[in-house]
C-alpha cells in the first residue's frame, strides 16, 4: 500500500491545543461501518450506542511527566523527554541542544520551579536524537520519583503553547485518563481521555462490561510514516500486560454475544496482540504488531478513537477497521463540522 493513500488535508484551526472545560463534553462522530451512516453526538451520549453486555476495553497506562528542562554549566539551555530507564540512574532520553554537550560533560535538570537542580552526565549518543545519560540524584531517588520533581507533561509536538506552572498542572490532570494505574507512557492513550468517573458509573448501570489492559504509549506513536510504501516503515515496538482475569472478562462477553469495544488504538493493538485461536490470552511483553489496511480483526468488534495525523500507522490501523472509504468520508464529515483533532479533540465511535 502506497503511504500517499493516507493522505488528508486538515485546516491548522481544527488541531485542538487544549481540552474540553469537560472531559465527556467532547463531540463523538458514530460511524456505522455497514450502512456507511453517520451520527453526530456528544461523548456523554456513548451509551445510546452500547448495548449490556458489550465490553469496554480501556487501557490504564499512567502517563509519565517526560518532558524536562535542564542547562549546562554555561548557561545554556537544554529541553529533553525521557524514553525510557535503563536503570534508575541511566535513562535514554532524547535531549534537544544535545549537539554541543560533549561525551561525559555534567549539566543540570530543573525541578519544575527551577529553584533545585540535579546533576546528570551525557554518557552515549544514539540513533534518531536519542543519548543517555546518567542522573546523579544525591537522594538516591528512582527514576519515576525524579521525573515528579522535574518533569512536565509530554504533549505532542503539534499543542503549540507556553508551558507556564498553572498549565502544567492543568495537563497534569487532563492529559490523563481518570482510570489510569500503571506508570510507563509517554503519551496518553487519548480515547480514553474522555470518559469521567460519572460515564464510568452510569455505563456500568447500564450492564456494561470494562476490562482493562496495560499498553505504555511510546515515542513511536507520533512517528510519521515517511517510507513511500507503508510496509516499508519500521513499526514502533511497545510494551504489553495482559492479566489472566481480564483475558477472562473478555472471552466471556464475546462467547455470551457482547461486542469487544476497544477503547483507543492502543487497547486495540494490544488486544489483538494476544489472540490465539480466536480467544485473548494473557500477554506479557512487547508487541510490534502493524495493524494496516488488509488485516483481518481476530476479536475487536467496535472501537472508540480520536482522529489521526495524516500518513500515521494509527490511521492505517483505523482505516484496517472501517474501510479507507468509509474513514476518509467520516473525516472529510468531522472536517466540514468542524470537530476537533487530535489528542486534546473530539472521538469518533465506529460499530
Amino acid at each position: 500500500m502506497k503511504t500517499k493513500l493516507l493522505n488528508y488535508h486538515l485546516p491548522q484551526a481544527l488541531i485542538a491545543q487544549h481540552p474540553a472545560d469537560k472531559r465527556s463534553d467532547s463531540r463523538l462522530l458514530v460511524l456505522h461501518r455497514a450502512s456507511r451512516h453517520v451520527t453526530d453526538t456528544q461523548f456523554f451520549h456513548i451509551g445510546e450506542h452500547l448495548q449490556a453486555g458489550d465490553c469496554l476495553v480501556l487501557n490504564n497506562t499512567k502517563v509519565l511527566p517526560a518532558r524536562f528542562y535542564g542547562r549546562r554549566q554555561t548557561g545554556a539551555r537544554l529541553e529533553g523527554l525521557f524514553v525510557r530507564a535503563m536503570s534508575d540512574t541511566l535513562w535514554e532520553v532524547m535531549l534537544r541542544g544535545a549537539g554541543k554537550v560533549k561525551l561525559n560533560e555534567t549539566f543540570l535538570l530543573l525541578t519544575q520551579d527551577q529553584t533545585q537542580t540535579i546533576p546528570a552526565i551525557l554518557k552515549e549518543r544514539r540513533d534518531e536524537g536519542r543519548c543517555v545519560i546518567q542522573v546523579d540524584s544525591d537522594r538516591g531517588l528512582p527514576c519515576e520519583e525524579i521525573l515528579e520533581l522535574i518533569g512536565f507533561p509530554p504533549l505532542p509536538p503539534y499543542i503549540r503553547r507556553d508551558q507556564d506552572t498553572a498549565q502544567a498542572a492543568k495537563d497534569r490532570q487532563r492529559y490523563q485518563t481518570v482510570f489510569a494505574e500503571e506508570c510507563g507512557a509517554v503519551a496518553a492513550p487519548t480515547a480514553g481521555l474522555h470518559f469521567t468517573d460519572a460515564l464510568l458509573d452510569q455505563l456500568k448501570a447500564q450492564g456494561i462490561l470494562f476490562a482493562k489492559v496495560t499498553l505504555h504509549v511510546g515515542l513511536g506513536t507520533f512517528k510519521p510514516v515517511t517510507a513511500e510504501t507503508l510496509t516499508d516503515h519500521p513499526i514502533h515496538s511497545e510494551q504489553v500486560e495482559i492479566d489472566q482475569a481480564n483475558a477472562d472478562i473478555i472471552n466471556q462477553a464475546k462467547a455470551t454475544g457482547g461486542r469487544i469495544v476497544a477503547i483507543g488504538t492502543t487497547s486495540v493493538r494490544a488486544l489483538e496482540s494476544a489472540v490465539q485461536n480466536r480467544d485473548l490470552a494473557p500477554f506479557h511483553g512487547p508487541t510490534s504488531l502493524f495493524i494496516m489496511p488488509g488485516y483481518t480483526y481476530k476479536i475487536v468488534d467496535a472501537m472508540v478513537t480520536n482522529f489521526h495525523l495524516p500518513k500515521s500507522t494509527l490511521l492505517a490501523l483505523v482505516g484496517a477497521f472501517a474501510g479507507l472509504d468509509n474513514m476518509f468520508a467520516a473525516y472529510e464529515h468531522a472536517i466540514a463540522k468542524a470537530y476537533r483533532f487530535y489528542s486534546y479533540g473530539d472521538a469518533m465511535l465506529i460499530v
